[in-house]
């Protein structure tokens, strides 16, 4: 069967009027599932260059061989969804969910895996809906399904917190060795991937690793879902082919509602990158990469010019470290003690040197805790500090008035509304 040419993929069949896309839609659009043989299947996936999603862009092909070398295997889509600012998860489970569900199937497949794990958040009411809805109407699948409900806290869709959780322990990260691969679920080998990640694989099974490189670069093939939010005038989940300019993404949302001072690339654990100089970059890791940053979590936060960077980043720094897993002290007393210097920095009540000892306490968090929290943090409001240096002297003399954003705190995700663009 031919594939969509161009975009869309991911969203393609997707119906305007949000209702989810039934399993005859998805068969009209993709065709029958086609089995394939686990060495066949990893291969082309290899072939395709396909990197995983969720955030840390680790090829999928490795973990699936890594896997599947092992007995006894489980499959978990991890689908927590834990970044406030992105909605792609929502949009795939609610409204295309038989593309993931496909995805799994063959995941277990290639792994020799009879079960498949789907952890949601607890507020992921229209996720579960779409695939609860999508399995009653599904027969023939040689895999069971399970779900798992956990807490929508930031460190509980972590890869190692999943895992504790689905064996029965708190959804907080633990130290690793041993990597799920190695020991997880019921001490099992464990594939643990993300939705899309899933649903590009049941792309790929279809059509091929060839077709999958027909759109994006050598270097970053395929499509990627982001969402895209901020001051622009449609945000949304978008679809995109890599080595498309950010000015384009911008401008497929609507463009910007105002002048631009920053985005924020890859999410909260993401990178505050000055406007001019993000509007130069494509959506590539070698263009993210020369600022220090990546695609992550796949969020863009557009930062007009009327708001406070330094009052957004104080709420977002506090928000991580009360987002702690509790577990480490350099986390829990020292992310505590960084958002505590922000907020001073964004009132212009610190002292003149403050920044300078933020700077120190961000470098003796990072790698100190059992997870990658504390470098998450560490990374975002060291770029905070870069990026909005000119503000901290001037909060220092004059009161700031600007509009509180608000960017998104937990609570609902933003709206799955999409489009898509490809790279010229």
């Amino acid at each position: 069967m031919t594939g969509p040419q161009g975009l869309p993929r991911l969203l393609a069949g997707l119906h305007a009027d949000g209702s989810p896309m039934t399993l005859a839609d998805h068969r009209r659009v993709h065709g029958d599932l086609r089995r394939t043989q686990p060495a066949e299947l990893i291969q082309a996936i290899d072939l395709a260059g396909l990197r995983g999603r969720g955030g840390a862009d680790f090829p999928t092909a490795r973990k699936l061989r890594a896997v599947a070398e092992r007995r006894r295997a489980a499959v978990v889509v991890n689908a927590s969804e834990t970044e406030p600012a992105s909605g792609k998860d929502k949009l795939l489970l609610s409204r295309m969910p038989h593309l993931v569900l496909d995805g799994a199937v063959l995941a277990a497949g290639a792994v020799g895996a009879r079960e498949v794990i789907i952890k949601l958040g607890e507020g992921a009411h229209e996720s579960l809906a779409g695939i609860e809805g999508a399995l009653a109407v599904r027969d023939g699948d040689p895999v069971s399904f399970k779900f798992a409900l956990g807490p929508d806290r930031y460190v509980a869709g972590e890869e190692s917190a999943v895992i504790h959780f689905l064996n029965g322990g708190q959804a907080k990260p633990t130290l690793v060795p041993p990597r799920p691969y190695e020991r997880g679920y019921q001490g099992r080998p464990t594939l643990v991937q993300n939705p899309e990640t899933l649903a590009q694989a049941a792309l790929i099974a279809r059509y091929g690793a060839n077709w999958f490189r027909e759109i994006g670069t050598d270097a970053d093939p395929g499509s990627a879902l982001v969402t895209i939010t901020g001051a622009v005038r449609a945000p949304g989940v978008y679809e995109l082919a890599f080595g498309t300019p950010i000015s384009d993404l911008l401008a497929a949302a609507g463009g910007s509602t105002e002048p631009l001072q920053a985005l924020l690339v890859g999410g909260y654990f993401g990178t505050w990158v000055e406007a001019t100089r993000a509007l130069g970059l494509r959506l590539s890791r070698e263009d993210l990469r020369s600022v220090g940053c990546s695609l992550g979590s796949g969020v863009l936060i557009a930062l007009g010019e009327s708001a406070c960077g330094l009052h957004e980043s104080a709420r977002v720094i506090r928000y991580l470290a009360d987002e702690s897993a509790g577990q480490c002290g350099p986390c829990v007393f020292g992310l505590r003690a960084i958002a505590d210097a922000t907020a001073g920095l964004a009132e212009g009540v610190a002292h003149a040197r403050e920044r300078d000892r933020l700077l120190r306490w961000t470098s003796e968090v990072r790698g100190r805790g059992a997870c990658h929290h504390p470098n998450g943090a560490a990374r975002f409001i060291e770029s905070a500090l870069e990026v909005f240096s000119a503000d901290i002297d001037w909060h220092q003399s004059q009161r700031c008035t600007a509009r509180p954003v608000g960017l998104p705190l937990g609570g609902p995700a933003p709206d799955v509304r999409h489009a898509l663009m490809e790279a010229g």
